[in-house]
């Protein structure tokens, strides 16, 4: 396994009889306003296979899944845990994802559907994952500018319990949308323990799409989530330019606009108990 900071080229990795793999993306089904279909076009002029990771939520997935495609999809779900920090989730089908997804995520959802998981801390989540087949790994890890959206910030803070991380299979060592300091220190932690390596590009802005890849050996759905499980990646990528974290918090910003007074009520709520 590897990180390596620089733009991926989907072509020349295509070349080398390796497969590059988005496994973090958003589309309108969340804080974005990205058609799924869309996207799924623009994945298979780029070469890339790519997992749709909306918060909390899944009906994009549901939309394009049939879809007749040339690259891998891989159905996905970001968790917005309780405790706070965001969740990969990764399943080998698409029924499992959404008999997950009905049992476990629905009925904790709020009113804003994207935001922190009603009685679904972190530990809980992986005690739901481990009784499924999936592959889960940490958004994120050192969060978004000290919030608490990720599992090694919130370790650090004291808020979730260390041993959490070693049930995880994998850390998202290269986000499109942290800093390089964010990066290095998931990074250097999913080393320090042991943990596989993925990399996306957290687009909200459906131009990202590609701009972090997870390098696999498979095109198949089983294959790309073996590679993880067995540390067999190599993650390529690098951060967004100022520009275009500002276009993607302008679109996560409207999207959230539309739930303003729960969103409101919520981030109070989440303050307090901080």
């Amino acid at each position: 396994m590897k990180a390596v900071f620089e733009v991926p080229d989907p072509a020349a990795i295509r070349r080398e009889g390796l497969v590059p793999v988005d496994l973090h993306f958003h589309t309108n089904c969340s804080d974005s306003f990205t058609d799924p279909f869309r996207a799924l076009r623009l994945a298979e002029k780029r070469g890339l296979g790519f997992a749709v990771t909306d918060h909390n939520l899944i009906s994009s997935l549901i939309r394009i899944y049939g879809e007749d495609r040339s690259v891998p999809l891989i159905p996905g779900m970001e968790v917005s845990t309780t405790d706070g920090p965001h969740v990969l989730v990764y399943f080998y089908t698409m029924r499992d994802l959404e008999r997950f997804w009905y049992s476990r995520i629905r009925p904790r959802i709020q009113e804003n559907p994207w935001l922190a998981l009603r009685d679904c801390p972190t530990s809980k989540l992986l005690d739901f994952c481990e009784k499924e087949s999936c592959v889960v790994s940490a958004a994120h890890p050192a969060g978004y500018f000290n919030t608490n959206k990720g599992v090694e910030i919130c370790v650090r803070k004291g808020i979730v319990d260390p041993r959490v991380r070693e049930r995880l299979d994998a850390y998202e060592v290269i986000s499109g949308g942290m800093t390089r300091l964010s990066n290095l220190t998931a990074l250097r932690a999913a080393e320090t323990l042991g943990l596989g390596f993925t990399g996306g590009s957290d687009a909200h802005v459906m131009s990202d799409l590609g701009g972090v890849v997870t390098v696999v050996e498979s095109e198949t759905v089983e294959g790309i989530l073996e590679d993880i499980r067995h540390r067999r990646t190599t993650v390529i990528g690098s951060e967004k330019d100022i520009k275009d974290k500002v276009l993607t918090g302008q679109a996560s910003a409207r999207r959230f606009a539309e739930h303003a007074p729960s969103t409101v009520s919520m981030k109070a709520r989440e303050v307090v108990k901080r």
